[in-house]
């Protein structure tokens, strides 16, 4: 199934997967075993145009990024290319465009979009983070936890709660640049995975944002989070498709050249039933993810869609995960296969973006239950 992709999507894709095997693929081993983000990784996407791309464009690239062997360093490319960049493009005023859209498409300044909290997780409408007013400007103060890319980052897009009493409707999204006073980054998180996608905590005490700052009407927060949490949903699940294809060409690669008892082990219903089996998952990932997408480009409500793909694919890469350590054997458990790292790398999935209950409750309430 090649999806609603054309004939300049596919340039594209062949194009990206060029530049992964030439300028990615031979660093991630050092990338990731020193858990960084390499900096020029981004600038080049973004020399490419990258970060500019319309929305199918979006997802070929998040789909072919983790070809590379390092998902985090695709979630990282993500948070700037499809989520912080589409945001100003969409909301930011001329002036909020010239100052800080520009220079994140050129890959000359890096962005992080603070949400979470200690105590409200992924529940936007219950957030501490405050925003006062004090004359022409906003002082806000709170804690955010599990910032991607807040270690590194130039500017944080931050949600804050401006009128506590009007509840979901008193949630506004600031633009706030990194070396305003005030602003703490915590160092580096470290985690299970995803070593190349740098998270800290950041905190805001008593940080003094103008209120030109303001990225879209104010009281529009949750709106704005919950229509960009669909779309962020549907291509960071396309970063998974991509790494579950590798998984599945690598194993149909061994099954056919690895040898046991005198014939190749592909020939054994049980390993060829685990590699038929994750085949199943990727198509069904596919469709789901592409389904999601169709919608959001035809400006239609996608909850339920976003909600079912998340809790799919994420469940499946997990699975197809297993499936691929236990197709290669003992390889499969060595750090040299790369096969270990993917496994805790889809371990995440089922985390981040809204986990893998709060997109049963969402499914639920879809049902009327």
């Amino acid at each position: 199934m090649k999806g609603p992709f054309t004939a300049e999507h596919e340039r594209l894709r062949d194009e990206v997967r060029r530049f992964v095997a030439s300028e990615l693929h031979p660093h991630a081993d050092v990338w990731e075993r020193r858990g960084r983000l390499p900096r020029r990784a981004l600038t080049a996407c973004a020399a490419r145009g990258w970060f500019s791309l319309d929305p199918w464009g979006q997802a070929v690239l998040a789909e072919e990024l983790p070809r590379c062997d390092s998902l985090g360093l695709a979630l990282s490319v993500f948070v700037q290319a499809n989520l912080i960049a589409p945001m100003l493009r969409e909301l930011g005023s001329p002036a909020q465009q010239r100052a800080w859209l520009e220079p994140l498409v050129r890959g000359h300044a890096l962005g992080a979009l603070a949400v979470s909290e200690p105590d409200a997780g992924s529940d936007v409408a219950a957030l501490q983070t405050t925003g006062e007013r004090r004359g022409t400007s906003l002082v806000l103060d709170g804690t955010k936890t599990f910032v991607t890319n807040a270690p590194v980052a130039d500017l944080i897009v931050a949600y804050a709660t401006v009128d506590p009493a009007l509840g979901p409707l008193g949630v506004t999204s600031f633009v706030v640049e990194r070396g305003r006073r005030g602003v703490a980054v915590g160092k580096p998180i470290e985690k299970m995975g995803l070593r190349t996608s740098p998270m800290a905590e950041v905190v805001f005490d008593g940080v003094e944002v103008p209120a030109t700052h303001r990225l879209g009407r104010e009281g529009r927060g949750v709106e704005v989070f919950e229509s960009s949490m669909e779309w962020e949903r549907g291509c960071i699940l396309a970063s998974c498709l991509g790494v579950m294809r590798r998984q599945l060409e690598r194993c149909v690669a061994h099954a056919r050249t690895r040898r046991q008892f005198g014939q190749p082990i592909g020939k054994f219903q049980a390993v060829a039933s685990r590699i038929v089996d994750m085949q199943l998952r990727l198509e069904t990932s596919r469709l789901l993810v592409y389904r999601l997408g169709a919608k959001k480009d035809r400006g239609e409500d996608a909850t339920a869609e976003a909600a079912l793909a998340k809790l799919h694919v994420s469940d499946s890469f997990v699975k197809s995960g297993l499936d691929a350590v236990q197709v290669f054997g003992g390889y499969g458990y060595t750090a040299e296969y790369e096969l270990e790292r993917e496994l805790r790398d889809a371990i995440g999935g089922t985390l981040y973006s809204g986990t893998s209950e709060i997109q049963r409750n969402i499914l639920s309430r879809a049902l009327g239950l």
